[in-house]
């Protein structure tokens, strides 16, 4: 790695040669800064176009000790933003402050690799006043999940949170509320959520009639709620998202580190496999941030902030927002500058951002607007007068700033606002063209986070929990079945016994009535023969006596 120019962070105390006159002494001394700063560009005089000249002795830059107080880049594509955030992110670096950049295009992937030299770029430089040299910086490559080739980001469902979940899932107001219950009903029980299987066991559990019944007093959730969660959840698993959710969950203090040349390490979030998803790799980076603000301490103002982190397409988070949500990204903006935190949105037009949260940013650099429509010439003249007062006619200098140009204004060390500065901004000194896949490889390869969040893992949680305890519930119900069933069975057989008996007993009794008739019959019988054999005896003898006697 070559060393950068000093240039790049400047002592305030550095004079110019000759002192500039007019404005431009005005801009001049409303950049001075008794600490360091991050320098941007050069004041530029003249006319928009082919008339505009750099003045080197006026420097235009950020004060370092209030880069807390938040900013700003905009510009309609194409203006040069992006190379800007990409200069920034490189003099935070030489100054020692960690930055977290997401790569919305794959545009930044170069500041791995040394700028290209040539006599253009240079000639450039001098215009400005930048002592410009091929440099590349300590980068660490991220990527959502298992999508990209960066080092894997991954969180916990729990951790994320229903707010920022109900804005992936697009849920509305009354489905957001539901969801808010079932994280409450999960942390009270202690399930953890760590993937997008554990909410669907929570919800599915919820909409049973057990789960019903445990919800009786908080309230419910509804099967239409339920059910529109549920296919939301399996939309975001088919678009990949599953991976994004999990463990070994990402923490954010790695954000904060510091090469071994005292140099600010530069994260990178890949995110070009997503540009199809926008709301979800939006969202994410606002959990970044808000879990950033969690795990920092309070530090008040430093000499230098402990991280900048650069908002990329920053109207996709504002797009179809909650209130509640948007409240929460303000609170957010306004209480993590104690936490030593810089906050850059990076956006097409001021009007992507809402003025709750514009109100928050401090510092600014503004790209040319194109004003197509009528609705453009009103964001157009809006931008226009929200800057401090300056000689510059800035509807129509906002629409003829060329490539790499920026009208200026940041927060002095006082706190007031700089003058109005014309700037042409400092090129980067690494490579403004995206670095190779093997770049990129022999980076992550060699990352200390690829060891520690390059394997997914699957512990225990609430998908297994409660599917045990469906099992346990199950067990019992057999159990309690299987005893009915026995004790039906018992009953079964003891009534075929009684039975058994009773016929046995009806058998012997009429086998008895049967014994009894038969000894009447034969009783019967006898008297009968003996009476008819005293009748024959009678006759016989009287016939004797009485007629002829036989022998």
């Amino acid at each position: 790695m070559s060393d950068a120019t000093a240039g790049d962070v400047t002592p305030s105390s550095t004079a110019p040669a000759t002192e500039p006159g007019g404005y431009a002494a005005q801009v001049a001394q409303g950049y001075a800064t008794e600490g360091a700063t991050l320098a941007l560009g050069a004041l530029l005089e003249g006319e928009p176009g082919s008339g505009a000249t750099p003045n080197p002795q006026v420097q235009v830059g950020f004060a370092l000790s209030m880069l807390n107080r938040h900013g700003l880049v905009a510009g309609a594509t194409g203006t040069g933003k992006t190379k800007t955030m990409q200069g920034m992110a490189e003099g935070l670096s030489l100054a020692g402050v960690p930055v977290f950049l997401a790569d919305v295009k794959g545009d930044l992937s170069g500041i791995a690799v040394p700028g290209e030299d040539g006599e253009k770029i240079r000639a450039r430089a001098r215009s400005i006043g930048q002592d410009w040299r091929p440099t590349q910086f300590p980068v660490e490559f991220y990527g959502l999940g298992g999508h990209g080739k960066g080092v894997p980001i991954r969180t916990t469902v729990t951790d994320f949170g229903p707010l920022l979940l109900a804005k992936v899932l697009g849920l509305n107001e009354t489905q957001e509320s539901s969801l808010n219950l079932i994280f409450h009903w999960a942390d009270k029980q202690g399930l953890a959520l760590l993937d997008l299987k554990d909410l669907q066991s929570v919800i599915a559990h919820l909409t049973s009639d057990e789960g019903k019944a445990e919800l009786k007093g908080i309230g419910g959730v509804s099967t239409a709620s339920a059910g529109v969660i549920l296919r939301e959840i399996v939309t975001l698993q088919a678009g990949g998202a599953e991976e994004f959710f999990g463990e070994p969950a990402f923490s954010s203090a790695d954000l904060l580190r510091v090469s071994d040349d005292g140099l600010g390490v530069l994260s990178v979030l890949e995110l070009p496999s997503l540009q199809d998803k926008p709301e979800l790799f939006s969202t994410f980076l606002m959990w970044l941030l808000a879990d950033l603000f969690q795990e920092l301490p309070e530090v008040g103002d430093t000499d230098k902030p402990k991280l900048v982190f650069f908002f990329d397409e920053a109207h996709l988070l504002f797009d179809g927002a909650s209130r509640e949500f948007l409240d929460q990204v303000t609170q957010t903006v306004r209480l993590i500058r104690s936490k030593g935190v810089g906050v850059f949105f990076v956006t097409q037009s001021p009007k992507d951002v809402p003025g709750d949260v514009l109100a928050q940013l401090g510092n600014r650099v503004q790209h040319a607007l194109r004003a197509f429509t009528p609705d453009d010439a009103k964001a157009l003249r809006a931008a226009a007068r929200t800057f401090p007062t300056s000689p510059y006619d800035l509807e129509r200098l906002l629409q003829e700033l060329g490539t790499g140009e920026a009208v200026v204004t940041v927060l002095t060390e006082s706190g007031a606002p700089a003058p109005v500065a014309w700037t042409r901004v400092r090129a980067p000194q690494s490579s403004m063209n995206p670095a190779g896949d093997a770049v990129i490889d022999t980076v992550v390869a060699a990352s200390p986070g690829q060891a520690k969040y390059g394997t997914a893992v699957d512990n225990e949680s609430a998908f297994e929990l409660l599917q045990a305890k469906a099992q346990e519930q199950a067990a019992a119900h057999e159990a309690e079945a299987s005893a009915s069933s026995d004790a039906e069975r018992a009953r079964a057989d003891e009534a075929r016994l009684k039975a058994e008996r009773t016929r046995l007993e009806k058998e012997a009794r009429d086998e008895a009535r049967r014994k009894e008739q038969a000894v009447r019959d034969r009783n019967r019988v006898a008297g009968q023969v003996a009476r008819s054999a005293g009748s024959v005896l009678l006759r016989e003898i009287t016939r004797s006596l009485f007629g002829t006697r036989r022998r």
